[in-house]
């Protein structure tokens, strides 16, 4: 059996994994070829090439890499031709894996394709609901709240579950960490979460210094600790390392055990909020688009909130700040309010808990129930050629 994976960003690199290692323990014959990170290459997926340069946020930005995004489109196909695999799995990543889902529809059309994570048209653009079911033969939901907006265009889909949401951090001391550090048992500890693409530090770590900066003149005992994500490491550490005032940057190994120890934590939009609210940690949402991208997007903007949690609880457990809302007063203000009052921390963060609870915090392991179905598409493909 050969299975080909395809991913083009962190965050679907460490799904594509997770998943290598789920179909393995299923079917130990399996073979895998495809397009991702570090994380899928350990289970043996070798990329024509490196996917950070797919790493694109805002219809602006989109525009801009078309052509190189156009070539990585063309890599990827000429890949499953040459491989030829049994089936082939998209994973997140929007703009890249639609177009590699209408090519390979064109020139491998007996193969099925399945899809991992669909596009939050709970959010935004509902019509891609019935694009993707025109593209692919099934869907791997992460949520339930997912899986009407497509059943309703007739594409199957099996709800997985979030991986985010079965983080193992148990491993994480938040003593050792502050220890190593220096950082007192009961000193209040900022932990800046500023993303994992190159767009989102651009836009976010100059609000977010300002925003530090702010709290500090107000408590110069605050403790700063920023992670700097794999894919951008080196881009964050070279901010960071100018920041006027000490900073404990945190890598991606020790991430889980700095957010357990975090009084709270400044992050930008993305499943990063979900890892927070598992550790506990009440936190502030931030995100900017460029602002012409912004522009064109802001009409396509249906659902109320961009964190899935408070999706999921029907109101702002933990406040949003996008856009023109993104300045550093703001976020200053928001976290000064949170590090003030303890009672509204602890309040804060067991709603965060009730709502991953809604999500399916308490299920079985994603990864496992993913290999499941894609193994069950195969198996059905086999009885009706047969």
């Amino acid at each position: 059996m050969k299975i080909m994976l395809v991913a083009a960003e962190a965050s679907g690199d460490a799904l594509g994994a997770g998943l290598a290692q789920a179909l393995r323990a299923q079917r130990p014959d399996v073979a895998f070829v495809g397009v991702g990170g570090p994380r899928m290459a350990a289970e043996g997926v070798q990329s024509p090439f490196d996917i950070a340069q797919l790493s694109i946020l805002g219809w602006l930005e989109g525009l801009r890499a078309y052509g190189r995004v156009k070539a990585r489109v063309a890599d990827t196909v000429a890949l499953a031709v040459r491989e030829r695999p049994d089936a082939v799995v998209l994973i997140d990543s929007w703009g890249f894996t639609i177009r590699v889902a209408k090519a390979l529809r064109e020139v491998l059309p007996g193969v099925p394709l399945i899809k991992y994570v669909g596009p939050q048209v709970w959010a935004s653009r509902p019509g891609r609901a019935k694009t993707l079911a025109g593209a692919v033969d099934h869907l791997l939901a992460l949520y339930a709240f997912d899986a009407p907006w497509f059943e309703r265009e007739g594409l199957p889909t099996t709800v997985v579950g979030s991986q985010a949401l079965h983080v193992d951090m148990t491993g994480a001391d938040p003593s050792a960490f502050r220890t190593a550090r220096g950082i007192g048992p009961v000193a209040p500890l900022l932990l800046v979460l500023p993303g994992s693409r190159p767009s989102e530090i651009r836009l976010m770590t100059p609000v977010y210094e300002a925003a530090v900066g702010r709290l500090k003149a107000a408590e110069p005992e605050l403790e700063v600790a920023v992670v700097a994500a794999g894919t951008v490491a080196d881009d964050v550490t070279a901010r960071v390392g100018g920041w006027p005032f000490r900073t404990h940057l945190v890598t991606e190994e020790e991430k889980h055990a700095a957010m357990k120890a975090a009084t709270v934590a400044l992050a930008t939009s993305g499943t990063v909020s979900t890892e927070l609210a598992l550790a506990g940690v009440p936190m502030v949402i931030g995100y900017r688009f460029g602002p012409l991208s912004y522009a064109l997007m802001k009409p396509f903007f249906t659902g109320r909130f961009a964190t899935l949690f408070n999706h999921a609880a029907d109101e702002e457990i933990a406040t949003e700040l996008i856009q023109k809302d993104a300045t550093p007063e703001r976020f200053a203000n928001e976290i000064q309010r949170l590090l003030n009052d303890p009672a509204a921390r602890a309040d804060q963060a067991l709603r965060q808990t009730q709502a991953l609870d809604r999500m399916g915090r308490e299920g079985r392991n994603p990864s496992m129930i993913a290999a499941e179905a894609v193994l069950k598409v195969l198996a059905d493909k086999t009885v009706r050629t047969t």
